[in-house]
């Protein structure tokens, strides 16, 4: 008995840990026929869990939504990643799930193995939160938004006191803000949303097939929407240094770096001055080349000659 329960328990695991299971798979996987897991299957379903099976030579398994959650079974690197983050939940950085992560909390840390209680606590350690570190996200709200997303369905919410009609895509954390990828409706183009500033609660709308991705890939769409689009200058540069160098230096919401090859790399940002670009692409510590715009060149231009004036390097000093 305690034999076909632990079996039972890590054919729950297996199902959990991806959509779909050839049942000759599972029978390799877990060392037994594929008439066993079958027999394995019906007990499942027996206690509740919805084991969907496909007929055939290629068919297979997968687990379906229930009425109840089953038990989750979490690997080690699961368990901290989701203590951890509950963690952080629980001290707001989602409002609305404070109370409901402080109970899911207790539940697994009650449970949690000494090994893994020392690993959050060192990991816990090193993080600090300051007060207004970044901005709070309704729960509900982020929650709403990712499921319109994946049962494709439109939306309507206020933003900025207008109403917006969209067919939201994608929901992406970048730096401090949560964004929404969406194309909007009225406007029939893409647009990124900050989800912080979305007027809940949202309406929903038709549901719509899914469109092509923007030019250039959706990564592509959403890190130059927010590097890039709401500046008055918007630079390309070329870095000579791998991709991999310079990116230890920048972050996704500063700008977007593109390999060129494998000794330089290609970094697309935006400012309203262009002193800030200037100034930040220097401090890198990279050689590097402005690209466009052409008005950056020249500040650019300007400020070594004023830097090296400023160090005695040869120059003439024009006074004002």
């Amino acid at each position: 008995m305690l034999q076909t329960s632990a079996r039972l328990l890590r054919l729950l695991s297996l199902l959990q840990s991806r959509p779909d299971w050839p049942g000759s798979e599972l029978a390799e996987r877990m060392e037994v026929t594929t008439r066993t897991v079958r027999r394995d299957v019906d007990r499942l379903r027996d206690l509740g869990y919805p084991v969907e099976s496909t007929p055939g030579i290629a068919g297979g398994y997968r687990l379906g939504v229930g009425a109840a959650l089953p038990p989750l079974l979490l690997d080690d690197d699961e368990a901290v990643a989701v203590v951890v983050g509950l963690r952080g939940s629980a001290a707001g950085w989602v409002s609305g799930i404070e109370e409901s992560s402080l109970r899911a909390l207790s539940k697994i840390e009650m449970i949690l193995p000494s090994r893994l209680r020392h690993r959050v606590s060192s990991l816990q350690s090193a993080i600090m939160l300051l007060p207004g570190d970044c901005p709070v996200v309704d729960a509900a709200l982020l929650t709403a938004l990712a499921a319109a997303c994946r049962a494709h369905e439109g939306v309507r919410f206020g933003y900025r006191e207008v109403t917006r009609r969209v067919e939201p895509y994608r929901v992406v954390r970048a730096g401090r803000n949560w964004y929404l990828l969406a194309y909007d409706l009225d406007r029939d183009d893409w647009r990124t949303f900050r989800v912080d500033r979305v007027a809940g609660p949202i309406q929903p709308g038709a549901r719509f097939t899914p469109r092509a991705e923007p030019a250039g890939g959706t990564e592509t769409y959403v890190s130059d929407s927010l590097t890039r689009a709401p500046y008055r200058y918007q630079a390309t540069i070329l870095f000579h240094a791998p991709l991999e160098k310079v990116a230890q230096t920048t972050t996704p919401t500063a700008g977007r770096l593109e390999a060129r090859d494998e000794d330089s790399c290609l970094y697309y940002t935006g400012a309203e001055a262009l002193d800030t670009i200037a100034v930040y692409i220097a401090l890198k510590g990279v050689e590097f080349e402005v690209l466009e715009p052409p008005e950056l060149r020249e500040f650019v231009g300007d400020l070594g000659a004023r830097l090296s004036r400023a160090v005695g390097g040869v120059g003439e000093w024009v006074g004002g």
